[in-house]
């Protein structure tokens, strides 16, 4: 049950590509085995939707909510706003933003479709320079909602709002959605789905992080089924030799413990402190996330997985201190 708690439902194509029935029995799969953090945002998924507009995530969680009473009480609900497209093929460009008008908006329809009077966790979905994050803190701290968080920001700018809020005595942001699994991408390059230029976890994002007690909670860490799906390829932006090392000793860890890439790589993100996010569309695969979850890897194992890009015969420095973070 603990570590069933720290996988997240991500539920961005619920009543687009995965219909009400499939997402009903998803959510109640997910309650079954023991979570209780699920994921939404305003916008999803407006890409997949007929209106080109989001919502239809909240709604069908909503519905979902409605038809099964007491559950409010088992689950935590996390939605996202700022990403919504003005009008339909407007994104980026064209998005709802973050000013307080448009905060205040974006909040009060999502508690509507969702048929609450609030939120566990209200993440800024990506940063919006015209706005000062003084403006969008502030009109945050008016909004019922448990907790803040921020996805796809920079740590400076996280902490530029955390300063603010304390000085008004409000709910300072307290946890980081961002992109993050095993395998790194080559520098300079994005990972697909990743359309933020700090949408990927950094080194110093995760020290920040680390530092202030902040949770992390990590987006498409499955690679969207790559690495135990033959019929999926690894994205090219991981083709690198780093990345070689690493799944040579990511295959090794999971023959030693029975279990699949995919296992491993979410037991291993726990291991390190962050939070996976699963956004499969089938029961098998919310329950082999469950599995991978449960897995109890050793403290060697953990060592060997993190010690791949930093053994001293890679290098050019032998005895050089590489604790950074992963």
């Amino acid at each position: 049950m603990t570590h069933a708690r720290h996988l997240v439902l991500g539920a961005m194509m619920f009543g687009t590509t995965v219909d009400e029935q499939t997402s009903f029995a998803l959510l109640d799969r997910f309650v079954e085995r023991g979570g209780v953090w699920i994921d939404t945002a305003d916008c999803y998924a407006f890409w997949a939707s007929e209106s080109g507009h989001g919502g239809d995530s909240e709604r069908v969680l909503g519905r979902w909510l409605a038809a099964r009473p007491g559950v409010r009480d088992r689950v935590r609900i996390a939605t996202k706003l700022g990403a919504e497209p003005l009008s339909p093929g407007s994104w980026p460009e064209g998005r709802q933003g973050l000013s307080p008008a448009a905060v205040k908006t974006a909040f009060a329809g999502s508690l509507d479709r969702l048929g609450i009077d609030r939120v566990d966790l209200l993440w800024l979905h990506q940063e919006d320079r015209s706005v000062s994050i003084e403006d969008t803190v502030g009109a945050l701290a008016e909004l019922p909602a448990d907790r803040f968080g921020v996805s796809n920001h920079p740590a400076w700018l996280v902490e530029r709002g955390r300063a603010y809020a304390r000085t008004i005595g409000a709910k300072p942001f307290d946890a980081l959605q961002l992109n993050a699994t095993y395998l790194r991408p080559r520098p300079g390059t994005l990972p697909p789905g990743v359309s933020h230029r700090f949408g990927v976890l950094s080194d110093e994002q995760a020290d920040y992080a680390a530092s202030h007690g902040m949770d992390v909670w990590a987006y498409t860490p499955l690679l969207s089924g790559a690495y135990d799906n033959p019929e999926k390829e690894i994205p090219s932006v991981y083709d690198h030799p780093g990345n070689s090392l690493r799944l040579r000793v990511l295959d090794e860890v999971a023959g030693e413990v029975g279990a699949a890439r995919g296992q491993v790589v979410l037991a291993w993100l726990l291991g390190r402190g962050l939070t996976p996010m699963l956004g499969g569309s089938k029961l098998y695969q919310l329950d082999s996330a469950f599995d991978g979850v449960s897995l109890e890897l050793s403290a060697s194992q953990l060592a060997r997985l993190d010690a791949v890009d930093r053994a001293e015969w890679a290098s050019p420095y032998p005895g050089a201190s590489l604790d950074a973070a992963a």
